[in-house]
């Protein structure tokens, strides 16, 4: 049966129905400002098509590990892809802003739950020596797709109107359901672990609390010392406590913590969520910080900062084929080290620093994450055994929108917060030159921590080592030979 496995065939429906599943995750970002005077909405709740979004993939993420132990590949690959599918009608037929909301909301099922089944099948069916090209090759997509998704928002909204964001998605999701119909194999086996509800909802309230906590707090006024924030953030703390000792206790848990007793997984993971949070916070801070102080419009700072996208989404399969040759310390140290100068310059910024500088530094912090990123991951789930894939996978992915929503809203609580207390510390008229110097300092301070956990992600990343895997067999050690 092994070597009757097309992986190519299998990588080619991973990518293109993940392709249009992330770009969704950005893609509606540029068109909330139309869709405020479309829906008569204000602007903390069409945010909700963004924050939900994330909300309802960080929720689905843990429990992606019990439904693939529980249905084949074929099953939750063509289920997901049609969950989405049917948001993104809904979405595109959407009569008021709940039907909108609503239509998001279902494409965020699809979307959370797709990225862990993919990685999962992507461990079972190729060799350790060959993953970090296949992980770099699908990084590809994962980073190329929210790259071009706010470009590619603007021209679709200028042209054609929003609802064009989702129906030009249709073809290509009804596409991908066939073309997996046809080509898609089953991997791995079905073990079908008992269902434990408590844990579920212990997850539930944890993450989606977290994820929601930390979002919320940048639209505050009083921000992380707002007790609705406090008592969210509090609440989704003890359930995250009692979630992992109730999973060290159960013979079947929802989601096996025990990964984190393999060094190489800790450590890349560690490194995982320090760069995530860079990366989210950076794509925030600076486009506003060339909207204000140096004046761009929203769409001409999004394409001074696409080039840096796109060259992390273009050198990830590179970075993957380099890991494979030279293993993670190659990459990762220096990538983090690279990380470190790259905040240092971000944490000196001002009006007067040439634009070029701006364009080149966001690059060569994008290839400094294509560095990091995808080896240390790859490296830790590398040490995993087989059967801990699916909660290695999950706990990565559940671990991506945490760490994003977490580095959003403390870089900009630092950022506006310094503002405050620079306006306040000057006396006489508020102009528009006190307004940008404030602004640049929030933007100083905001870098001073980034720099803080560059320079952790870098201390770290000297104790990585190339992980050994546990013997591969199965169809998996033939499949990735053939291909």
């Amino acid at each position: 049966m092994s070597s009757q496995i097309n992986t190519k065939a299998i990588l080619i429906t991973f990518m293109i129905g993940a392709f249009f599943a992330i770009l969704n995750e950005t893609l509606l970002n540029i068109a909330l400002t139309e869709l405020m005077a479309v829906f008569n909405v204000d602007a903390p709740t069409v945010q909700w098509l963004a924050t939900g979004f994330m909300l309802v993939m960080g929720v689905l993420m843990p429990i992606s590990a019990l439904l693939i132990q529980w249905f084949t590949t074929r099953q939750m690959f063509i289920g997901v892809m049609s969950v989405f599918l049917l948001g993104t009608v809904i979405a595109a037929c959407a009569m008021n802003f709940p039907m909108l909301l609503a239509g998001r909301m279902i494409q965020a099922v699809g979307t959370g739950l797709l990225i862990p089944v993919i990685m999962n099948a992507l461990l079972l069916i190729y060799r350790p020596e060959v993953r970090g090209k296949i992980m770099g090759t699908f990084g590809l997509v994962i980073m190329f797709a929210p790259a071009i998704g706010p470009t590619l928002s603007g021209v679709i909204v200028d042209l054609l109107g929003w609802r064009w964001l989702f129906i030009t998605v249709i073809p290509f999701a009804v596409f991908s359901i066939l073309f997996a119909l046809k080509y898609l194999q089953n991997v791995g086996e079905i073990t079908r672990p008992s269902v434990d509800i408590f844990s579920i909802i212990l997850s539930s309230i944890g993450i989606g609390g977290i994820v929601y906590g930390f979002s919320s707090a940048g639209e505050e006024a009083a921000g992380f010392t707002s007790m609705k924030i406090i008592v969210i953030i509090s609440i989704s703390v003890i359930s995250l406590v009692l979630f992992v000792l109730r999973q060290l206790k159960l013979d079947e848990p929802l989601l096996d913590v025990r990964v984190f007793r393999y060094k190489s997984y800790a450590r890349g993971v560690s490194i995982f969520v320090i760069v995530i949070m860079a990366m989210f916070a950076s794509e925030i801070v600076m486009p506003m910080y060339l909207q204000g102080p140096l004046g761009y419009s929203a769409k001409a700072a999004g394409l001074l900062l696409l080039p840096g996208a796109l060259l992390n989404g273009l050198m990830s399969p590179t970075m993957g084929s380099l890991f494979d040759k030279y293993g993670p310390r190659k990459l990762i140290i220096p990538g983090t080290l690279t990380l470190v100068g790259v905040m240092i310059f971000f944490s000196t910024i001002n009006p007067s620093t040439p634009i070029w500088l701006f364009v080149l530094f966001y690059m060569v912090l994008m290839l400094s994450i294509s560095a990091i990123m995808m080896p240390a991951q790859t490296n830790g789930l590398n040490e995993l055994p087989k059967h801990l894939y699916p909660h290695g996978t999950a706990i990565a992915n559940t671990l991506q929108p945490v760490a994003g929503a977490l580095g959003v809203s403390i870089f900009v609580s630092i950022m506006t917060q310094s503002q405050a207390g620079y306006i306040e510390g000057k006396s006489g008229e508020v102009t528009e030159g006190l307004l940008n110097n404030a602004m640049t300092y929030g933007v100083h301070h905001a870098y001073w921590f980034a720099l803080a956990l560059a320079a952790l992600a870098f201390l770290i990343s000297l104790f990585i080592r190339k992980a050994v895997a546990p013997d591969f067999d199965g169809e998996g050690e033939q499949a990735g030979s053939e291909s």
